[in-house]
């Protein structure tokens, strides 16, 4: 209506400067020629504005999942740059998607998944170098032995097939480009068959004698800092991937101190599924983690007997309990939405305890796991997520993305589906008869109470 008004006005105003302008015509003469000037419509807005209208901390998470998945292969700044926008348009089409260059909610939510699923399966962490402070991203499950002096750290596997190194060392008068030549020639024998050489830093790969390897270095004053990364040839499927964001994750001489991972709350709440008509009941593996006593709300007291960190699915057991409805965990077919069934935070809803449901859009990310969009709110992870049909589809969780850079103050949230089939599977490995008959999903779900020191 806004709009129709304003052109009505904006042609009023023209046919009246019009009819003012044009004085009338006189016999015999030719009317003046007015001039017009083209209209042109406003410009669309491009990837990279709308790159710039992110936060800062969004733009981060994006460049490192980008770098995750293969993508990206830039320094993890959170600055918006050609390479940024044409790496997103690269993971769009390798997803069949259209090019645009600005992730989709549903495209966002599969790729901030599919890094994670990625960063878990090596055991990624941030880390503080002890002797220089610098930080690094760390493969943890590639590399778990660490050792350090005054030079450095080393972090490596058990048969050595994979190292990373972080040296230290005082030179007088340093630049990149006599680092760079210095590194090429030690250890002798290096096969140099990549070299980047910039002002601020360098990065070299090549061949070691049978390992691969990968430095990247830097200055300040006359203090320079060095990571160099040695793997097997035979291990470069698993390893280049990490190797990239490794390079990106590298900040030699942090400004600020490294924030960890964000601390559990001291109480926290979940959703959690009754399963079976004797107390078993589903929930979220991270909820329900480091409990110093945890309760389900209107029964009491949980035992915590087996999880599965893989997909981070817990199992609770309260006993005695009467009046339980478990769910039926018979699935339909797949879809591409959900509703997510949940009890939220008791502070978003005034202290209540109320049940409430959420739609959600599906990608799918692995065999198991769908990226789930949006979010639902806190309180609800560890809920059931049912079809159209109203049958079980699987257990949504929430989780903090991780960012393979700089540590941002407040992750993210990001949310997944896990399947109807891992769920059943992780009950029947841990002696679980479901048993649920209701399709009542608001019915079968409880409050999950974990109270942390």
């Amino acid at each position: 209506m806004r709009s129709m008004l304003a052109a009505t006005l904006m042609l009023a105003a023209a046919t009246g400067a019009h009819a003012q302008m044009t004085a009338p015509q006189v016999p015999g003469t030719k009317p003046k020629p007015v001039q017009t000037v083209p209209v042109r419509p406003p410009a669309l807005q491009t990837a990279s504005e709308t790159a710039d209208a992110m936060a800062q901390a969004e733009r981060l998470s994006l460049q490192s999942d980008l770098a995750w998945v293969g993508q990206y292969n830039g320094a993890i700044t959170g600055d918006v740059s050609e390479r940024m926008v044409n790496a997103i348009k690269e993971y769009q089409k390798a997803k069949g998607g259209k090019p645009t260059g600005v992730l989709n909610p549903q495209e966002r939510a599969a790729l901030a998944e599919t890094a994670r699923r990625k960063q878990d399966s090596v055991g990624w962490k941030i880390v503080m170098e002890p002797t220089s402070g610098a930080r690094l991203g760390i493969p943890s499950k590639l590399v778990p032995q660490q050792a350090s002096d005054a030079n450095g750290s080393k972090w490596t596997s058990p048969t050595g097939t994979v190292q990373v190194l972080l040296s230290r060392r005082k030179e007088a008068n340093p630049t990149t480009a006599k680092l760079a030549d210095a590194e090429k020639k030690e250890p002798a024998g290096r096969k140099v068959d990549y070299t980047v050489v910039k002002p601020d830093f360098f990065v070299l790969s090549g061949l070691q004698g049978l390992k691969k390897f990968y430095v990247r270095g830097t200055f300040r004053g006359d203090e320079v800092r060095i990571m160099t990364i040695l793997y097997d040839q035979a291990t470069e499927n698993t390893v280049e991937p990490v190797v990239i964001a490794m390079s990106s994750a590298f900040n030699a001489f942090p400004s600020t101190p490294m924030a960890g991972p964000p601390p559990r709350k001291t109480v926290e709440y979940g959703t959690g599924i009754v399963v079976s008509d004797d107390g078993a009941i589903l929930a979220d593996r991270l909820v329900t983690d480091s409990c110093l006593a945890v309760t389900i709300a209107g029964f009491g007291s949980a035992d915590r007997l087996a999880e599965d960190k893989e997909h981070d699915l817990a199992l609770l057991h309260i006993y005695g309990a009467r009046g339980l409805k478990p769910l039926s965990l018979a699935s339909g077919a797949a879809k591409t939405s959900v509703d997510v069934i949940g009890i939220a935070d008791p502070q978003s809803q005034g202290g209540a305890a109320s049940v409430s449901s959420v739609k959600g859009a599906l990608a799918p990310v692995t065999s198991s796991d769908s990226a789930l969009s949006p979010p639902p709110a806190v309180g609800f992870s560890g809920g059931p997520a049912v079809d159209g049909d109203g049958k079980f589809a699987g257990v949504a969780l929430l989780k903090p993305a991780m960012v393979a850079g700089p540590a941002t103050a407040v992750p993210a949230s990001q949310a997944v589906m896990v399947s109807a089939e891992t769920a059943r599977d992780f009950l029947k490995a841990n002696g679980v008869t479901a048993n649920g008959s209701s399709t009542d999903a608001k019915a079968a779900v409880v409050r999950v109470i974990c109270v942390r020191k």
